[in-house]
């Protein structure tokens, strides 16, 4: 179980409206990160399951604005709108969202179309996750050791690589970054079990060290560590 740390983690106030598969992770996984986390759904086994994972779950319908507004919406920083395939639904309560105040309004949409209505009512960030799993496996595929897009630029990427080559050798030797384009942001020896941040220059690698490096996405050259 993932555990939270740090004062700052409880002062973001998060809802989810929409307990399904998405919403009920989403909803769990930040629980488990000691954040405050609000259920809302309309059907009553999704509610009673969540009362399993979250202090706070409620039965309701949230394309009722009044319903949201009783309900102290307004004073949720972050709300997740996870209403399965309804555009309609999802579109409105968006609306909804907005016009009550709510800082950020995430919203999983169906497909493209979907996405760009969200985007045209203001909401703030748009989720498909199909199409985030299968853009997120065929980096994979072209990009051994990808771990995931960097969140503030697509066009970066973060990769992991194993040393084997590169044994005996200083980062300076190998002087990554006019060499492939990539910059090596986190270290671990094989047999520690942390990795270590922003390291030095002449740090020398061993057999079996794994680096975290910050690449652009599009550079297919295979980097043999």
């Amino acid at each position: 179980m993932v555990r939270g740390s740090g004062e700052g983690v409880m002062k973001k106030e998060i809802a989810v409206i929409g307990l399904g598969k998405f919403g009920f992770y989403f909803a769990q996984t930040l629980a488990e990160l000691g954040y405050k986390v609000v259920g809302i759904d309309n059907q009553s086994a999704k509610v009673q399951k969540a009362r399993d994972v979250l202090a706070q779950v409620y039965r309701t319908d949230a394309t009722n604005k009044d319903a949201l507004e009783q309900l102290g919406i307004r004073e949720m920083t972050h709300v997740l709108v996870s209403v399965g395939d309804s555009i309609a639904a999802s579109t409105m309560i968006s609306m909804y969202l907005k016009e009550l105040g709510v800082e950020e309004v995430w919203v999983k949409a169906v497909n493209p179309d979907h996405q760009r209505l969200l985007y045209k009512v203001g909401v703030d960030t748009v989720i498909i996750p199909e199409q985030l799993a299968a853009v997120h496996l065929a980096s994979k595929v072209a990009i051994p050791g990808f771990i995931q897009y960097a969140s503030f630029d697509t066009e970066m990427s973060f990769q992991e690589l194993v040393v084997d080559r590169w044994a005996g050798k200083t980062l300076k030797d190998l002087d990554l970054t006019n060499r492939y384009g990539v910059q090596v942001i986190a270290t671990r020896r094989e047999d520690e079990p942390h990795f270590q941040f922003l390291p030095r220059a002449d740090y020398e690698l061993k057999k079996g060290d794994r680096l975290i490096v910050i690449r652009k996405t599009t550079d297919s050259r295979e980097i043999r560590s």
